[in-house]
C-alpha cells in the first residue's frame, strides 16, 4: 500500500532529477557515451560498400555467364556481334565499383603504393585483399569490443556511484525527520524504500543506461545512412514510406509502458510490505515464541509473498509481450515494404542498402523495448524515492539559532498545549511550571496521562501547539538544536543498545572518550563488575538491541553512557520500573550518582523513586491536577495520596 506522502512524477520530473545526481559524474558518462558512439559508428563503412559489392557480384555473374561454352552449336551471333564477349575491364570498373565511397579509392591507392593490390585486371578480388581483410576484420572487432567495454564500465561505475549517493541522501533525510513522521510510518516500509528501490535504479543506470546511450546511436547511424542514401539516389518516395512505417515499431512500447509502470509500482509496494512483515516479526520474536504463533506468522508471511508473486508476474507478462509485439510489427512492415518494391519494380541492389541498416537497427530497437520496461520500473522506483525525499517533517530551524553551551538558570513551560495530530485531541493541556537549575522535578500519573510527552517537549522532539518552552528565557525553538541536545541526557525504561561492543555503546555520543573514561563511568554506574565477568569484557558484542544482556545490565550501560556524556540536564523516563528489587537497588544507586549536581526531570510509576523530588507534578489526561512536594501532596489527600496508597 502507498504511504501518505506518495505522489506521482512524470518521466521528465523523475529522470530530470536523477540527472542532477548523475551530473557530478558526467566525465565518466561522457567517456561512456563517446565509446558507445564509436561502437555504433563502426557500422558506417559496412553500409557504404553494400550496394557496390552487390553490383560487383552482379557483374561477376555476367562474366561467368559470358565465359560458359554455348550449349548449342546452332547459336548465331546477334546483329551487334556481342554474344559471348566478356565485358572489358573498363566496363567492369564502370559497372562493378560504381558507387564505392571515396575513402575506398584512397585506401586502394595507398595499398597499391605499398605493393598490395585489391583487384586484378578484370576487377576481381585478389588474395592479398583477402589476407588483409582477415587481419583487419578482427582488428575492427577488437575496436568494437574495447569501446563496448569502456561504454559499459564507465556507465556502470557512474550508476553505482549515483545509487550510493541516493542511499546516503535518503538515510540522511530520515535522520532529520521528526518523531511525528516515524509515528505515522512503518519502519519496514522505510527500510525497503531506502534499500530495494535504489537497487531498481541501480539496475536502470548500471545496465540499462549502457543500452540507452548505445542503442540510440546505432539507430541514429542506421537512419542517417538511409536518409543519405535515399537523397543521393533520388529515392525520396521510398524514404517517406520507410520513415512513416518504422515508428510503428514504437506502438507496443507506448501501449504496454504505462501498464508496466503501474504494476511495477504496486510490486514495489508489495515488496516493502514483505520487508515490513519481516522486520515486525523479528522485532517481536519474543512474543511470537511466548505465544507459540510461529505457524500463524509463517502463514501471514506466505500470504504477503504470494500477493507479491502475483503482482510481479503481471509485470513480467507485460514485459515479455514487448519483444514478440515488436517482432510481429517488424515482419508486417517488412512484408508491406517488399510488396511495395515488387510493384514499383525496384531492384534488390537498389533497396538492400536501405534494408541492411534497418536490420542492424532492429536489435537496438528490440533492446529499447526491454529498456522501456526497465525505464518504467525505474520511474516507479524513483517516484517512491523522491516522494520520501520531498516530504519534510523536520522541526523548523530559526533563522539565527542561538548557540547554547551551558544551562544557567531554569526551564519554564509557559501554558503549553500539544497534540500529535493537527485535528486530534490535546495530549497536554495548559502545562505551566518551571524547573530551577540543580532541582529535581518528578512527574507521576496513569498510563497515557502525558508524562513522556512533556519529556519529549523538553528535549524538543516535538514543538508545542500553543505556548512555549524556554531555557534561561530563550524559546527552545530559537536555540541551536545540536546545542540543546548536548545539554540533555536521557535514560528510558526500554533501553536500546546498538549491535556493537559494550565499550562502543557506552561511548556512543562521546566519540573522543578514552578506555579509561569508559571504565570509570561504568564503575559509577555499577556496571564494571558484570562487564568484567564476561569473557570478552568491554569488547563483548551485546547483540540486537542488547539482546545478550539482562534488563538491569542494559540500564546500567545506558546510565554509564549518560554519565560519560555528562549533561547538565537529565531526563529519567521510568528508568527502574521494569527491574527486580535487587537490580533496582543497583540501578537506583547508579542513578543517584548520575543525578548529583544535575537538573533532573524524572518520570516514575514507582513513587518510592520520587519521594525526595523538589517538586512533583500529578498528571491526568494531559492536565496537571496537583503539584507540590511528597509531604505536601500527601497532606492534600488527593490523587497523589491515592496513588501512594495503591502502591503501599
Amino acid at each position: 500500500m502507498a504511504e501518505f506522502f506518495d505522489r506521482e512524477y512524470t518521466a521528465k520530473e523523475a529522470y530530470g532529477r536523477l540527472y542532477t545526481y548523475a551530473r557530478k559524474y558526467r566525465g565518466r558518462l561522457i567517456i561512456g557515451l563517446l565509446a558507445g558512439s564509436i561502437t555504433a559508428g563502426s557500422w558506417i563503412p559496412l553500409f557504404q560498400v553494400i550496394q557496390p559489392l552487390l553490383k560487383q557480384f552482379q557483374a561477376a555473374g555476367i562474366v561467368q555467364q559470358a565465359e560458359t561454352p554455348a550449349v548449342s552449336d546452332k547459336a548465331v551471333p546477334d546483329d551487334s556481334g556481342s554474344r559471348g564477349r566478356s565485358p572489358s575491364s573498363s566496363e567492369l570498373d564502370a559497372e562493378g565499383i560504381d558507387g564505392l565511397p571515396a575513402w575506398m579509392f584512397s585506401v586502394e591507392r595507398y595499398a597499391n603504393n605499398l605493393g598490395i593490390t585489391f583487384r586484378d585486371a578484370e576487377g576481381r578480388m585478389t588474395g592479398q585483399l583477402l589476407i588483409l581483410a582477415i587481419v583487419i576484420v578482427p582488428l575492427v572487432l577488437l575496436l568494437k569490443i574495447v569501446t563496448l567495454y569502456i561504454n559499459q564500465y564507465c556507465l556502470r561505475w557512474a550508476g553505482a556511484r549515483v545509487v550510493q549517493d541516493f542511499r546516503v541522501t535518503m538515510f540522511a533525510h530520515l535522520q532529520e525527520q521528526s518523531l511525528t513522521f516515524f509515528g505515522k510510518t512503518d519502519v519496514g516500509q522505510l527500510m525497503s524504500r531506502s534499500m530495494s528501490d535504489p537497487q531498481i535504479v541501480d539496475y536502470v543506470i548500471a545496465h540499462t543506461l549502457a543500452d540507452i546511450f548505445r542503442a540510440p546511436f546505432e539507430i541514429l547511424v542506421a537512419f542517417g545512412f538511409v536518409i543519405y542514401f535515399a537523397v543521393s539516389n533520388e529515392m525520396i518516395e521510398t524514404l517517406i514510406l520507410v520513415m512513416v512505417g518504422f515508428p510503428l515499431f514504437m506502438l507496443p512500447l507506448t501501449a504496454l509502458g504505462t501498464k508496466i509502470r503501474r504494476w511495477s509500482r504496486q510490486a514495489l509496494h508489495r515488496i516493502s510490505f514483505i520487508a515490513s512483515k519481516m522486520h515486525e516479526n523479528l522485532t517481536c520474536i519474543r512474543v511470537v515464541k511466548a505465544y507459540h504463533t510461529e505457524a500463524y506468522e509463517i502463514g501471514r508471511y506466505h500470504q504477503v509473498n504470494r500477493d507479491y508473486f502475483k503482482t510481479v508476474m503481471k509485470t513480467v507478462r507485460l514485459e515479455l509481450l514487448i519483444t514478440p509485439a515488436i517482432e510481429v510489427m517488424g515482419i508486417f512492415l517488412v512484408f508491406v515494404f517488399v510488396v511495395y518494391c515488387f510493384f514499383r519494380k525496384i531492384a534488390i541492389h537498389q533497396i538492400a542498402p536501405m534494408l541492411v541498416p534497418f536490420l542492424v537497427a532492429y536489435r537496438p530497437v528490440k533492446q529499447l523495448g526491454k529498456v522501456q520496461a526497465q525505464i518504467e520500473r525505474g520511474r516507479a522506483a524513483l517516484a517512491r524515492i523522491f516522494s520520501l525525499l520531498d516530504y519534510d517533517s523536520c522541526l523548523p530551524v530559526a533563522a539565527n539559532p542561538v548557540p547554547k553551551t551551558s544551562f544557567d538558570d531554569r526551564i519554564r513551560f509557559e501554558h503549553v498545549d500539544f497534540r500529535y495530530k493537527p485535528d486530534g485531541d490535546l495530549t497536554v493541556k495548559d502545562a505551566h511550571f518551571e524547573i530551577p537549575r540543580g532541582s529535581v522535578l518528578a512527574v507521576v500519573g496513569g498510563t497515557g496521562s502525558g508524562k513522556t510527552t512533556i519529556a519529549n517537549l523538553l528535549v524538543r522532539f516535538y514543538d508545542p501547539a500553543a505556548g512555549r518552552v524556554t531555557m534561561d528565557g530563550i524559546d527552545l525553538r530559537d536555540i541551536d538544536i545540536s546545542s540543546l541536545r548536548n545539554l540533555v541526557g536521557v535514560v528510558t525504561q526500554e533501553t536500546v543498545l546498538f549491535n556493537d561492543t559494550i565499550a562502543a555503546n557506552i561511548a556512543y555520543g562521546s566519540p573522543n572518550a578514552t578506555r579509561e573514561q569508559i571504565v570509570e563511568v561504568a564503575k559509577l554506574a555499577n556496571a564494571h563488575d558484570f562487564i568484567m565477568a564476561q569473557p570478552e569484557g568491554y569488547d563483548k558484542i551485546v547483540g540486537e538491541k542488547g539482546f545478550t544482556l539482562s534488563g538491569g545490565e542494559r540500564q546500567r550501560v545506558a546510565i554509564a553512557r549518560a554519565l560519560l556524556k555528562n549533561p547538565p540536564i537529565l531526563i529519567l523516563d521510568e528508568a527502574t520500573s521494569a527491574l527486580d528489587t535487587v537490580t533496582e537497588r543497583l540501578v537506583q544507586d547508579a542513578i543517584n550518582r548520575l543525578m548529583k549536581n544535575r537538573t533532573t526531570f524524572a518520570i516514575a510509576h514507582r513513587l518510592s523513586t520520587v519521594r525526595n523530588a523538589d517538586m512533583i507534578l500529578v498528571l491526568d489526561r494531559g492536565v496537571i491536577i496537583e503539584r507540590g512536594t511528597h509531604d505536601q501532596l500527601l497532606a492534600q489527600n488527593g490523587a497523589y495520596s491515592r496513588l501512594c496508597e495503591m502502591q503501599s
